[in-house]
């Protein structure tokens, strides 16, 4: 019996070097016999590549509340104080920018342009931004209606600011400094000759609910705000103190409902340096601490085919002009066919004439007698918003606008500034100061714009107003005109065309054009002439992260005037680089 188990198994070993050999070699298959061979090949291609790649984009949740901006808007130069010298840098604000950013720049008439910030990620809820931007000019200007005379101008303007944001799991947290310093120089020939300073600085604290489940949102910030300025009629100094608190709460009815109420309160406190009794009662004639309170309750329908905002503005004041105005917060849209839009609002509300909003709209300007606020006791308008194609809006609109204690710039008269200021010998023109009156104006306008992909942007917008102003008459033989109006826009076009043919090339044209409502100075005996700026920008990417870039403005080298009697610059220029990091 063992002898036959040995005989099978040597046998069996024998004939497994030719069972391997007949697996390798494959034979045909039989009808008793079939081989089934499995082979796969490593295949390292994406199949139906083409699907995949038309996929939306997937993009990583983020926190971040507003992206980062780096001012790459087109402004002219000579637009001072408001962004000097913004050069044109194409689209470096992407939807998911790099935190950091800066940006040299320099060009004729020792124009500067200084732009650096960088957002700190601390944590999936802190972040930390850091700004920092300088701008301005200085060279010799042409001063207007003085044959030959030369002004040895200059303006700079250097802004800070620190923005800290937690964000809890309901709320954001928001902590913020500010600070401005802005010097200049008034033309020689004016009383204000000399060195101008204006600085501020601010701290805000703010809290705003993120969590849409609560029955009530809100958001709450004050603010303590401080600015100094030097009064040159009295060759003093003063200080603006300003306390500012909003808060705004919203409760929902329902999906599609919602009814609110803000509040605003602005406190402002001045304060000077006079030594002499005269001066220290001529700040007070001027300077009025004052209180200003704002309630505006609103009620909000938004569905399918209507927007409704239905409020008011009821505006209280304890001290510096009248207590208390009511003006309209109403707007309604009826939208029809996705992208056709009928609407109609009525806004209105006070507008704090502090010293940030002086400097704004005329640094050169010196308050005259009291400031009081402007009210805006209604802006209503009617309007058609449509889109006919694909990439193409167009706005027409029409309205009214009546403004209460509207400011505007006026010379001065000698005589009256005698007893307050030590007039320069070299002055042969009276300074520039305000004065309030009620205006109102008739508008209409039309606005375009057209998108094609990322090759092609257009904007376009003509506006005409037909302005009044009330009691600011002045006459010089044998013609009057009205000083309230001689810088108040009639008729506005704005042009912008934007280019991008190859990826690494952005390119943006364009054009302003402003007509003032009374063009005929009887003072001086001649016509302000009209704002007519071109622009030229070109930003091209070296590569990735750098930039160069270069902008030009008013290259028609017209002698307009965007404050009262004050000259802009002829054909200037702005070039340099930027970076991304």
């Amino acid at each position: 019996m063992k002898r036959n188990r040995y005989i099978f198994l040597g046998m069996a070993l024998t004939a497994l070097p030719a069972m391997a050999q007949h697996q390798q070699a494959q034979p045909k298959d039989t009808t008793m016999n079939r081989t089934v061979v499995v082979e796969q090949e490593y295949n390292p291609e994406i199949m139906d590549a083409s699907k995949v790649n038309v996929l939306p984009k997937v993009e990583e949740p983020t926190v971040i509340k507003k992206e980062v901006e780096y001012a790459v808007s087109a402004v002219p130069a000579s637009n001072i104080p408001m962004e000097t010298m913004q050069a044109y840098t194409g689209i470096e604000a992407q939807p998911m920018s790099k935190p950091g950013y800066i940006r040299l720049g320099y060009g004729n008439y020792n124009n500067l342009d200084v732009y650096a910030n960088y957002l700190f990620h601390l944590s999936g809820r802190d972040k930390l931004n850091v700004n920092f931007n300088m701008t301005g000019m200085s060279g010799k200007l042409e001063v207007p209606y003085e044959e030959g005379f030369k002004w040895n101008a200059h303006y700079y303007r250097t802004r800070a600011s620190v923005d800290y944001l937690h964000q809890f799991k309901k709320v954001d947290l928001n902590v913020a400094g500010h600070f401005g310093l802005s010097n200049f120089n008034y033309e020689p020939n004016t009383m204000a000759s000399g060195n101008q300073k204006f600085t501020s600085g601010d701290i805000h604290f703010g809290a705003k609910s993120t969590d849409e489940t609560m029955p009530l949102q809100f958001h709450a910030e004050t603010n303590l705000m401080l600015y100094n300025r030097r009064d040159y009629l009295s060759h003093g100094e003063i200080t603006e103190t300003q306390v500012r608190t909003y808060a705004d709460v919203r409760g929902k009815i329902n999906d599609e409902q919602q009814i609110a109420i803000g509040l605003t309160m602005n406190n402002l406190i001045y304060s000077n340096d006079a030594k002499k009794n005269a001066f220290k009662q001529y700040f007070k004639e001027k300077y009025d601490d004052r209180t200003t309170l704002n309630l505006n309750p609103y009620y909000e329908l938004m569905d399918d085919s209507w927007h409704l905002h239905l409020g008011a503005n009821v505006d209280g004041s304890f001290g510096g002009g009248k207590k208390l105005r009511v003006s309209p917060d109403v707007s309604i849209q009826f939208i029809f066919s996705d992208s056709y839009v009928l609407y109609a609002k009525a806004t209105g509300g006070r507008i704090v004439n502090d010293f940030r909003r002086l400097e704004t709209y005329d640094p050169y300007l010196e308050p005259d007698s009291k400031i009081r606020d402007t009210y805006e006791q209604v802006n209503a308008s009617i309007g058609f918003k449509a889109s006919p194609v694909n990439g193409l809006w167009f706005n027409l609109f029409a309205g009214y606008q009546n403004l209460k204690d509207d400011l505007y710039a006026r010379e001065a008269e000698f005589g009256f500034l005698a007893s307050y200021a030590d007039i320069p010998a070299s002055a042969s023109r009276d300074n520039i100061v305000s004065s309030q009156t009620q205006t109102d104006n008739l508008y209409a306008g039309l606005q375009v714009s057209y998108q094609y992909k990322d090759i092609l942007s257009l904007s376009a917008e003509g506006i005409y107003r037909h302005w009044k102003a009330d009691g600011a008459f002045e006459s010089y033989n044998p013609i009057s005109y009205n000083p309230a109006l001689l810088m108040k826009p009639e008729t506005e076009l704005n042009f912008q065309a934007e280019f991008h043919p190859i990826p690494n090339l952005w390119m943006n044209v364009g054009y302003q054009y402003i007509r003032r409502a009374e063009r005929y100075h009887a003072r001086l005996g001649t016509y302000l002439p009209s704002v007519s700026d071109l622009s030229l920008g070109i930003t091209y990417n070296l590569f990735k992260g750098a930039s160069i870039y270069a902008k030009a403005d008013n290259l028609l080298n017209k002698a307009y005037q965007r404050y009262l009697l004050y000259p802009t610059e002829g054909i200037n220029f702005v070039g340099g680089l930027s970076f991304q990091f």
